[in-house]
């Protein structure tokens, strides 16, 4: 009897001391495992694809759903309900428009120039359902980047926003050389140029289509391309598969949401989060999506409460507006329980915490091109993700010194990267294998060999370049420090520094310009800056610039401060030197050089003094 007792006494003691040593030692491990047993179950569903050739796509589960729910609502847009069946009827409507004026057929390429709305969703399905791949449009770009953006994903044809028809007006002509036909969402059109769509989609059937065109046999095929700035000046067509799709359309659901789950959507449906994390999510678990056409912080939390909204995507900047909003009384009354997304300062995520109730923040990471994505799946505050043994034996990425002067990373003697001490900063690398694909972009080889390192830590290894610095703690957790090269991150886009600078250069007093992102005090990412070389025989004008880059940039792309120079600082490769030009901001009371900020109420670039620096930190000056 005693022994029995001892025995049973010794087993609760044994097993007691285990589990304080892993609560002490290991306290995420069942969080972990609990999570990447999800994502495994997930991988296994696509690794079966890949055997059977019968791809499920997202397409594919948006048309199960809307014959297993086809009455439950899919979406809601400035109030009104479209059901799984209304949205899956409009875009049998859009492919069969197509399908009967002969157009396009499977395997073409069309792009999609749309602002949030129903048909961008009903036009991107109707076309996959004629088993094209669709380019998404970034509204903000004009003229030269536009017409480029055809040229690299090949498309013929252009479907265009009622409300975005005039943002064509500059290279109508020039798509017309170029054989592009243009379709604008309208009953009528005043342009014999352009055809108009919406009323033959009201008189077209809504009969589906043969599930035959939409079918694809492999993961690989493209579906969409979405449009990413990088070095080359202008915006990549980043090539995304059905195996991307799927991969994005699982977040929500590895997060743990649910059929139930009402997901707010304030981001633009050309970005991969709005349309394959957003949409595609929503799918996936059957749920419903609230859409809106542009983010209003004043409108937010109504919206949440009027439509009992649970989850919602954000980038950090979108939060800290939220946070800046004057306190109101039922700011914690609301049903949202978590947030996906990414940027989140953890000053702004402490604060968005206190003020409108434990939400889980579910932060995440992945450029829309990447082949690696980091999940924060337990929600702690300042980090992009979390990573574990089990994690680093399925994707292998490594964090390398990276030389900021020089502005690339340091290899050893033998022409190999360094790895970086815990908790040390270094680029983000993630290596191209059969787990971690990279589908580059499409329209051109050099583009995609330019994000790929070659021999990084053996010869012949290949490693996707995220471009990214990042650091990894003691807990495996990832933090993001900085972006690197030629491209920064503002107002939630990516600005590709080549791009501006050759903008810039067509302003006949400009001799040289320089671009990077300077940091802002409470504000996310950074703000664009320029430093410029005036040329010998002319004068700097702050209204010539302006109407330049005002007619040439979107408005997040625009320089917000200029810095005139006598020279420019170049490395030991003849490259432009940014790195003391970041590091010394934009501070008129330590610069010795001329500084001049945007402004559009003068509609110039005026001289920017201590008072209007001191307005900016304060937040008072808004930018």
């Amino acid at each position: 009897m005693f022994f029995f007792f001892g025995l049973l006494t010794a087993l609760v003691t044994g097993v007691f001391s285990v589990h304080v040593v892993q609560k002490l030692c290991f306290p995420y491990f069942w969080k972990d495992v609990l999570f990447l047993m999800k994502i495994i179950r997930y991988g296994i569903r696509l690794e079966i694809f890949k055997w059977t050739s019968k791809v499920v796509t997202v397409i594919d589960t948006f048309v199960q759903q809307a014959e297993r729910i086809p009455s439950k609502t899919f979406l809601i847009y400035e109030g009104v309900t479209y059901t799984y069946q209304d949205i899956n009827a409009r875009s049998n409507k859009v492919a069969n428009v197509f399908l009967e004026q002969g157009t396009i057929k499977k395997g073409d390429s069309v792009a999609l120039l749309m602002n949030n709305e129903p048909d961008f969703i009903c036009v991107w399905f109707g076309l996959i359902k004629l088993g094209c791949s669709v380019a998404f449009l970034n509204t903000n770009i004009r003229s030269r980047s536009l017409l480029h953006c055809f040229n690299c994903c090949g498309a013929k044809t252009l479907v265009v926003g009622a409300d975005l028809i005039e943002s064509l007006d500059d290279i109508l002509n020039s798509l017309q050389e170029d054989r592009i036909t243009v379709w604008v969402m309208k009953k009528e059109s005043v342009r014999t140029e352009v055809k108009p769509l919406l009323d033959k989609i009201q008189q077209a059937s809504d009969k589906p289509t043969s599930p035959a065109l939409r079918a694809t046999t492999s993961l690989k095929e493209p579906t969409l391309y979405i449009f990413t700035s990088g070095t080359t000046g202008l915006p990549k067509a980043a090539v995304i598969t059905h195996l991307q799709s799927l991969k994005a359309a699982g977040g929500f659901w590895a997060y743990g949401g649910s059929q139930d789950d009402v997901v707010y959507i304030p981001l633009p449906l050309y970005h991969s989060a709005a349309s394959l994390l957003g949409i595609g999510g929503t799918i996936v678990l059957g749920a419903t999506c609230v859409l809106k056409k542009k983010f209003s912080a004043s409108q937010f939390w109504n919206d949440c409460r009027k439509y009992n909204v649970t989850i919602f995507q954000y980038i950090g900047e979108l939060c800290r507006y939220l946070c800046h909003q004057p306190k109101a009384e039922r700011e914690k009354e609301h049903k949202l329980r978590m947030g996906v997304g990414n940027g989140l300062r953890p000053d702004v995520w402490r604060e968005f915490h206190l003020r409108f109730g434990d939400i889980k923040m579910c932060e995440l990471y992945g450029s829309t091109e990447g082949n690696l994505c980091f999940m924060n799946h337990v929600g702690k505050i300042g980090a992009v993700g979390r990573s574990n043994v089990f994690y680093k034996l399925l994707f292998q990425y490594d964090l390398v010194r990276y030389d900021m002067v020089r502005d690339e990373p340091v290899r050893n003697r033998m022409g190999f990267c360094q790895h970086v001490k815990r908790g040390e900063t270094g680029l983000l690398l993630s290596k191209v294998g059969p787990t971690s694909p990279f589908f580059g972009y499409a329209g051109s080889k050099e583009l995609t060999e330019k994000k790929l390192m070659r021999n990084v830590f053996a010869n012949g290894d290949i490693y996707f370049n995220t471009g990214d610095l990042m650091a990894e703690d003691a807990e495996d957790f990832i933090c993001f420090k900085d972006r690197v090269g030629d491209t920064f991150r503002w107002k939630g886009e990516n600005v590709a520094t080549t791009e501006v600078t050759d903008v810039l250069g067509l302003v006949d007093f400009i001799q040289e310009a320089n671009v990077y992102g300077v940091e802002v005090p409470g504000s996310e990412g950074r703000a664009g800056m320029a430093a410029v070389i005036v040329k010998p025989e002319f004068e700097f004008s702050g209204k010539k610039l302006f109407n330049h880059v005002f007619q040439e940039l979107p408005a997040y792309a625009r320089p917000l401060f200029i810095r005139l120079l006598e020279s420019m600082e170049m490395t030991g490769t003849f490259k432009q030197q940014k790195f003391n030009l970041v590091k010394s901001g934009f501070n008129p009371s330590t610069i010795c050089d001329p500084l001049y900020l945007l402004d559009y109420s003068e509609k110039s670039y005026v001289p920017l003094t201590d008072t209007l620096y001191d307005s900016i930190l304060a937040g008072e000056h808004k930018l």
